[in-house]
């Protein structure tokens, strides 16, 4: 019996293309009316999971449920009560825009006697009003994202999944994109979104990093950075960045480096002092710092990082293996 807590749980789910494995036993829970973030790489597993998770993809192996419906065996009653709005979603250019969420409304099987009302919700909410009669192959990106979300939502999903909705999208319009599903996850809409902006990662309730189809963390951003990631984040400003970025590439203490701007971003291993140690080496070298701060982890050094710790643990079992052969 599922857990009405959670929209969506899994239980090693996996998926095989031949020898290929895209999706490794991947555990997820996502809590009913959480905005619930995705994050990987590009070939990460992310679309796959979510092909799954709609049903649209059986899996080789595990299972889970969608709102209470099982993975296995009831895949078209959850296309059913769920939207998604995949990377490349089908909306019809010779169509207008009320045409395509007509056609949506009729596809999702929405009462007759409601579609008018839920077409004019739809509208409203995607702030189309006055272009109802404008083809959709006309729109601008912003406003052909904004469609294909109402088209997902048009029959009222408590679960909508979204496969990197604002990829291509100018940054104006990912910015309004994003306060209208933070506003319908107030609503209690329960949301889960594929992404690589980890801008658009710190938005979110809950997160999870997914690579090589692995799920390495999970949590909500604050719990991850406080109980997870354990590393002192510094940012320094030096006149000659260049050769103060290589200096600290060399130190062992470094786990990365890079440039943002005119100042340096270093993240030290754990059982680093942080900035007494960074202004030491760097005033050793003859680059003395102009000022030294530590700075809160973002989401982008809490993934990198898990994405380095990840690699170089699987880098020691391919040479242990190697070792036995």
């Amino acid at each position: 019996m599922s857990d009405e807590r959670y929209a969506v749980e899994t239980r090693d789910l996996t998926r095989r293309f031949g020898k290929r494995i895209a999706v490794d036993h991947l555990n997820l829970r996502v809590r009913t009316g959480e905005l619930y973030g995705f994050l990987g790489p590009n070939g990460a597993g992310k679309s796959t999971t979510l092909r799954m998770l709609c049903g649209i993809l059986e899996p080789s192996e595990g299972g889970g449920t969608v709102l209470g419906l099982d993975l296995a065996g009831e895949p078209e009653r959850i296309k059913s009560v769920i939207g998604y709005m995949s990377q490349k979603f089908s909306l019809y250019d010779d169509l207008t825009v009320a045409e395509n969420l007509t056609f949506y409304s009729r596809v999702y099987e929405v009462a007759g006697a409601q579609r008018a009302s839920r077409m004019a919700r739809m509208v409203q909410l995607a702030d189309l009003a006055g272009r109802e009669d404008q083809l959709a192959g006309t729109l601008s990106g912003g406003y052909r994202q904004r469609l294909a979300l109402a088209c997902a939502l048009v029959h009222g999903p408590r679960l909508i999944f979204l496969d990197e909705p604002t990829a291509g999208v100018d940054p104006v319009s990912r910015r309004n994109f994003w306060g209208l599903i933070r506003r319908l996850a107030d609503q209690g809409t329960t949301i889960v979104v594929t992404t690589h902006y980890m801008d658009e990662a710190e938005l979110c309730d809950s997160l999870g990093f997914i690579y090589q189809g692995q799920l390495i963390a999970q949590g909500s951003p604050a719990v991850i950075k406080s109980d997870t990631f354990r590393r002192p984040v510094i940012e320094a400003e030096v006149a000659d960045l260049r050769r103060a970025s290589d200096v600290l590439a060399d130190w062992d203490a470094v786990e990365e480096v890079v440039r943002v701007g005119t100042r340096l971003r270093i993240v030290l291993g754990p059982g680093h002092a942080g900035t007494a140690e960074v202004a030491e080496v760097l005033t050793g070298a003859g680059l003395a710092p102009r000022w030294v701060h530590d700075v809160e982890p973002s989401v982008e050094d809490l993934f990198v990082s898990f994405v380095d710790k990840e690699r170089k643990a699987r880098l020691r079992e391919q040479l242990r293996a190697l070792g036995t052969d």
